[in-house]
């Protein structure tokens, strides 16, 4: 299997984790060539959560992602993480 496979397999694999783990608005996992950081992207929105919660920064560790910055609006948190 290819590199882009198995980092497409981790990053999908860490959203089901997420989605299962804290309450989620949406969860996404983009292509590289669909997100803005040229790298398969996990691409999160956390409900009723101040700050990214232990549980997902767990899931993003063993999958192996790196967090990247993004400001959180209202009452959710956004959460975006890449290969």
């Amino acid at each position: 299997m290819s590199c882009t496979v198995e980092e497409r397999k981790r990053v999908r694999r860490a959203a089901r984790a997420i989605q299962e783990e804290v309450p989620t608005e949406s969860v996404d996992v983009l292509a590289p060539s669909a997100s803005q950081y040229g790298a398969w992207t996990l691409d999160a929105v956390l409900r009723g959560s101040e700050g990214v919660p232990p549980e997902v920064l767990r899931e993003l560790a063993l999958a192996g992602l790196t967090l990247q910055p993004t400001p959180s609006q209202a009452e959710y948190q956004h959460v975006a993480a890449t290969t």
